[in-house]
């Protein structure tokens, strides 16, 4: 197969991302998006030397969609935060196969360092410095990755939920109870609801 005239680290992203959104992450390789991008393996090394690099040029694509503008500094430093967090929930979200990439990659992604250099900026104005800044950013990363993961992999409104609810309440009487409540709870409500939580958390 002839290789495409211009290939650019754009147009080798979105294959790789076309790939990992219709068939799941492990089908990501240097077949499958040869094959997305109609050449042949072979001529892709030319552009990129293994998966690895592939899976950079992705995590590029997903972070640097994130809108990292700091949100207007009048508002109270949670709302702030908030604001970005969801931001990032947006991009990372739309594509929950790559979530796993973004934990391995987003250290090299210029998306995800400006994204996290607004955030530690925020937190500096609202005095979380020093380790306490450390633990919040590392918190905040973790809480946006476990809670998309978690709502691709087990939604509230999926069928683990029902089948918790009906445990037998003599065994797993909170447990019971509360999956049934979670049927009152959307998925907005469920990660502001959390992030929220950890907001408060971290004047502690």
């Amino acid at each position: 197969m002839p290789r495409p005239r211009t290939l650019t680290q754009d147009r080798l992203a979105a294959a790789a991302l076309a790939v990992i959104d219709r068939e799941g992450l492990a089908a990501l390789s240097m077949r499958t998006v040869a094959k997305e991008l109609g050449m042949s393996p072979m001529g892709l090394y030319r552009y990129v030397t293994d998966r690895e690099e592939l899976e950079g040029l992705v995590v590029d694509r997903v972070l640097d969609a994130v809108d990292t503008t700091p949100p207007p500094g009048d508002a109270p430093w949670r709302e702030r935060i908030e604001v970005l967090v969801g931001r990032l929930r947006d991009s990372v979200a739309a594509h929950p196969e790559a979530v796993p990439l973004t934990l391995a990659h987003r250290h090299r992604a210029a998306g995800g360092l400006r994204w996290s250099e607004t955030v530690l900026g925020i937190l500096t104005e609202a005095g979380i410095t020093g380790g306490r800044r450390v633990v919040a950013l590392r918190a905040l990363h973790a809480y946006v990755t476990g809670a998309i993961g978690l709502e691709h992999l087990g939604p509230l409104a999926g069928g683990g939920t029902a089948v918790i609810a009906a445990l037998p309440e003599d065994r797993y009487p909170h447990l019971a109870k509360t999956a049934r409540d979670a049927g009152g709870v959307d998925r907005d409500q469920e990660f502001f609801g959390g992030l929220r939580l950890l907001l408060r958390g971290l004047d502690g």
